[in-house]
């Protein structure tokens, strides 16, 4: 009786982390190169360049114009809200000093892409 205990427990338990979707899946690895490209691009001075205004965890010299970027999803609970944000921050706000990074191709649109991912993360 105990070992039938055990397995169905440990059945119960599999099936459960199952349909929380906390099983690993294929597209978790490409989730995770696009966001390490997006801190790259994010971080790279010629391209995003978000630590010149903003202060990004495991970011050097970063700038106290932008706020801090952290708790991101709390902040945007809608993630195409925050892509709008960065890709051009003048549609919620026209005076702001963000660059409008989409509308002046400073990022394509797949950057943008890349860039919200590993924001979002934070």
């Amino acid at each position: 009786m105990r070992i039938t205990a055990h397995i169905t427990t440990t059945a119960s338990i599999v099936t459960l982390i199952g349909c929380l979707g906390f099983a690993p899946g294929i597209a978790s690895a490409d989730e995770g190169a696009d966001i390490a490209k997006g801190k790259e691009l994010s971080f790279n001075r010629k391209k995003g360049n978000c630590l010149a205004c903003h202060q990004i965890e495991g970011g050097s010299l970063a700038g106290n114009i932008g706020p801090p970027l952290v708790a991101m999803k709390a902040r945007f609970p809608d993630y195409d809200k925050l892509r709008a944000q960065i890709s051009d921050a003048r549609t919620n706000n026209p005076n702001t000093i963000m660059i409008p990074f989409g509308p002046h191709a400073v990022l394509s649109g797949s950057e943008i892409d890349l860039v919200t991912k590993f924001i979002y993360t934070l």
